[in-house]
């Protein structure tokens, strides 16, 4: 069996960064890495427990360069760094599962801790055939075009809540309960990371019930833009994107990974 793990920093336990800065420029960011070691080994650790041969870290916070690596499970392998436009890099139908660390509610989640969908600068919202949807929904989309499940999702309780909404049968941790988008009550990281390496193994256990999450197809994905500059060269670069007003654009894909 092979899983990759996507690891995102901001729905660790213990991280919410501080106002007016990105995760990456605040006093959180150091321990936010050292954290996301630990949730990625407990995972990574289940997986080989359970007879996992292959197991990827695929670093996956802004430009993918966050983790210290040499402390990671030394049985993994990692994917890191940027340039290739695939997401879950080496992914492929041979894959038994993929697995989310640190991810985080999308943009406009009621105190969910550093809510955003990819760009807390640059998107308001991204829908995909009329429904509203953040980064656990498009990856596992992604993965799902490649027969891959997923399997597992570490969140505050508003990215579980979102991801349960998509795919009832992946199994959870709930890492913290966001009172805001820099405030939370959050579980011990230690006890965290035993959670997660608990339910990484219940969910190998039904395996069998897992379902890769698929869009309806042809996806019409609408974007609506936080600055109008942005919106503007999305439609002019003739790329096929249709302006619905000044700051959204839409288009229709064959398959979600053809957009991103």
């Amino acid at each position: 069996m092979k899983f990759i793990i996507g690891v995102d920093l901001e729905g660790l336990a213990c991280v919410v960064g501080a106002p007016g800065r990105t995760l990456t420029d605040s006093p959180d960011y150091v321990f936010a890495r050292r954290q996301a070691v630990r949730e990625a080994n407990a995972a990574a650790g289940a997986l080989f427990n359970m007879g996992a041969q292959q197991v990827i870290i695929w670093d996956n916070h802004g430009s993918s360069l966050n983790l210290p690596y040499d402390e990671l499970d030394e049985r993994c392998d990692v994917a890191l760094g940027v340039g290739n436009a695939q997401r879950w890099p080496g992914l492929d139908s041979s894959f038994a599962g993929v697995l989310f660390i640190g991810y985080h509610p999308m943009d406009n989640t009621i105190d969910g801790v550093l809510a955003h969908t990819f760009s807390s600068i640059s998107y308001q919202y991204i829908k995909v055939n009329g429904v509203e949807v953040g980064e656990m929904a498009i990856d596992a989309a992604i993965a799902g075009e490649l027969g891959v499940p997923l399997i597992f999702a570490a969140s505050d309780d508003k990215g579980i809540a979102e991801v349960q909404r998509f795919m009832p049968w992946v199994e959870t941790v709930t890492t913290k309960r966001g009172l805001g988008r820099n405030m939370a009550v959050s579980k011990h990281p230690l006890r965290a990371a035993q959670e997660i390496n608990q339910r990484v193994q219940v969910a190998l256990g039904r395996l069998e019930e897992m379902q890769p999450f698929l869009f309806a197809e042809p996806a019409v994905v609408e974007i609506r833009y936080k600055r109008l500059e942005d919106a503007q060269a999305a439609e002019r670069a003739k790329q096929g994107w249709k302006r619905l007003d000044p700051y959204t654009v839409e288009k229709e894909f064959t398959q979600i990974d053809e957009w991103l």
